[in-house]
């Protein structure tokens, strides 16, 4: 290997790295609000009368002028329930609650009137008195903020998604609460809604900060920096669908997630934790205030913990109890949740704490009186407990996910419970997922086993049907009875077919904006209605804003950018090729040794090999820099963080190895 140091001086584009999907920061491009006639600014259709019929069954069949919930989402209001509007350094909005001022009054044809009563709590935002010494920000991003009085300061749990918004709403705070420091934080899990604005509740002192406790559960760290990180590049661009990011706020686009109205898009921060929770129960006391927490991992977030506050009857339920059926699948693609586990942790607490006075969470709005709060804690319970029984049940009888999901509904004294309604998650994909937990992909039937792909697939099905232009007239009838699903169906095989055929493209967007007006599911009406943005207007882009993750990243260990890096790797292109490198990340004095063989990059952590081909000097903070778009090739080739020993030109071909996705990949078309 040559001794002589050179600086790497062809370009080089990093493998990348994926981020977690609910890392949206960047928001929405969105045109107006929709025009007066038959199709608004987006180019979305009038609900039909079938849509419209569909909406007032569900509006006759549940007690939606029921007050309970809206009398329990303002109770306690302190204030700062005016207009919010957060904007960042430089003058970017970042959260304006005025983009769902529309959300008022009776749902209109184009919203579930379900979603539209979610969305109209969601809508309810300010400063709230939970408990004596405990209060909530609600409705200042997508989660809550939780304030608990410890005896010389503020105990703060899950300060929001960005910066921006948690700075926001702990000053609102502080107009109505008392003026003394943050003493400890409790981060209740890995989703970064829930620890992302943590640099606002860090003191500027740094004394102060070193005093600082910060509780979190096992696990929160490799979670919190790394969860998704693999195929963070799909899941961006799949989380854009989710939340309806190119989407109008307006009757006819976005109006809520379920869970609150949308991600807050700032600046993003991370904190390791100066104590963990991994047993339950385990008391803490913080500041005076004692503490029992649970433990309650692989339940809503792989890493996850709920407290009680035994002073004051108060159950924090982190996530694992909302006001909606949750998602045991998520819709921008992950791991499949354990129903059964979540469940458990839920009748755990309802059996550990029978004299809780009140019951709150990192979402929604908290519940009053031992006897509701046992009846909600049960009903949640029950709800994931009878998916996950029944849908085992069904698949032990034979039946495949497509058929359970079918026929499977909740039985009717826990469906007519708002909290187990199917705002964010479905009864639908939950079963699936149960059914993916213990089965997988595979129905069990050889026609299963290797099908066409979808492009094939289409072309074909078409051809047999007669052409494209047979297709689409059984559509256009499917479509004007109301048979909005078959309409889809042959629709998208058509334009499957051919990508080109506008008039198909307009036929399957029309069926996708009726079937997102009918859903009751914020995420599942976003993915229709950005299903049929798309076809319009072709690909919006992606969820994910690297360059606001840029705090959160410089917390990742190298080797897991190394093992991003290796799933990047072009293995057709690499094909007979083998080379080895070191890669010394100089400012976490780490070493790695990078192997490649059989089109697999292998990478583990030691002393440097002397027969590599190169040995690349760099630092961590600039490998982030990279991947951010903070940094450039200039910087890179002059940067002093980096340089390489041996040959240049070989980990320049190296380096070409490896794809750099872009995460604007189509869904909709081919």
């Amino acid at each position: 290997m040559s001794e002589s140091r050179s600086r790497l001086s062809a370009g080089w584009h990093p493998a990348g790295v994926g981020l977690l999907a609910l890392l949206l920061s960047c928001g929405h491009d969105a045109p107006p609000p929709p025009a007066s006639g038959g199709i608004d600014a987006q180019g979305h259709t009038a609900p039909t009368a079938e849509t419209a019929a569909a909406n007032a069954a569900v509006a006759a069949a549940l007690p939606l002028a029921d007050p309970q919930d809206f009398e329990d989402a303002q109770r306690g209001l302190l204030g700062g329930n005016g207009d919010v509007v957060v904007q960042d350094g430089d003058g970017k909005t970042v959260w304006d609650t005025r983009d769902y001022a529309f959300v008022a009054g009776d749902a209109p044809p184009s919203v579930n009137p379900s979603l539209w009563r979610q969305a109209k709590l969601n809508g309810i935002h300010g400063l709230f008195k939970v408990a004596d010494g405990v209060y909530q920000v609600r409705g200042y991003d997508l989660s809550n903020m939780t304030l608990i009085r410890g005896r010389t300061g503020w105990i703060v749990v899950d300060p929001l998604t960005a910066k921006e918004t948690a700075a926001a709403a702990l000053a609102m705070a502080r107009r109505y609460l008392d003026d003394a420091p943050i003493v400890a934080l409790i981060l209740t899990h890995s989703h970064i809604d829930h620890f992302g604005g943590v640099g606002a509740a860090l003191p500027d002192d740094p004394a102060a900060r070193a005093k600082l406790r910060i509780v979190a559960p096992r696990g929160f760290v490799e979670e919190a920096t790394s969860e998704n990180i693999l195929a963070g590049t799909a899941m961006g661009r799949r989380a854009a669908y989710m939340y309806g990011q190119p989407l109008a706020r307006s009757p006819r686009g976005h109006v809520d997630t379920g869970l609150g109205k949308a991600p807050a898009r700032g600046a993003l921060g991370f904190v390791e934790p100066t104590e963990i929770v991994d047993h339950t129960p385990q008391a803490l006391e913080i500041d005076g205030v004692p503490f029992i927490f649970h433990y309650v991992p692989d339940s809503e977030a792989p890493a996850e913990l709920t407290f009680y506050l035994p002073n004051v009857h108060a159950f924090c339920a982190a996530e694992i109890v909302t006001h909606t059926l949750h998602n045991l699948y998520t819709l921008r693609g992950a791991k499949v949740r354990d129903a059964l586990r979540w469940s458990d942790y839920i009748d755990e607490a309802r059996r550990s704490f029978p004299e809780a006075d009140v019951v709150f969470a990192s979402h929604h709005w908290p519940v009053w009186g031992r006897e509701r709060v046992q009846a909600l804690l049960t009903a949640q319970r029950d709800a994931y407990r009878y998916i996950h029984d029944q849908t085992l049940r069904l698949a032990n009888e034979g039946e495949t996910p497509q058929e359970i999901a079918e026929h499977l509904d909740l039985p009717p004294s826990l469906r007519s419970q708002f909290a187990d309604r199917d705002y964010y998650g479905t009864v639908r994909h939950n079963a699936k997922a149960v059914y993916q937990n213990y089965f997988g992909w595979y129905d069990g039937n050889p026609a299963h086993l290797d099908p066409l792909p979808p492009q094939d697939e289409a072309t074909r099905y078409v051809a047999a049907m007669g052409g494209a232009v047979a297709v689409r007239q059984r559509a256009e009838e499917a479509y004007a009875r109301g048979d909005y699903r078959w309409a889809a169906t042959l629709l998208n095989h058509v334009v499957f077919a051919d990508p080109q055929d506008t008039a198909a493209r307009e036929q399957l967007a029309r069926t996708y904006d009726q079937l997102g007006y009918q859903a009751e599911s914020g995420p599942w009406r976003d993915e229709y209605l950005t299903g049929a943005y798309e076809l319009r207007h072709g690909v919006s882009g992606s969820a994910v804003n690297l360059r606001a993750a840029g705090e959160l990243l410089r917390h990742v260990p190298p080797s897991k950018f190394l093992t991003s890096m290796a799933a990047r790797l072009n293995g057709p292109a690499a094909e007979g090729k083998t080379a080895t490198f070191n890669f010394i990340f100089t400012d976490v004095g780490e070493s790695f040794v990078l192997t490649l063989e059989n089109g697999v990059l292998h990478h583990h952590l030691g002393d440097p090999d002397p027969q590599a081909a190169a040995t690349v000097r760099l630092t961590r903070a600039l490998l982030v820099r990279l991947m951010t778009g903070e940094a450039g090739l200039r910087d890179l080739v002059f940067s002093d963080e980096l340089a390489v020993d041996g040959s240049r030109l070989q980990l320049v071909s190296f380096l070409r190895l490896f794809d750099n996705p872009k995460g604007d990949f189509p869904i909709v078309t081919p």
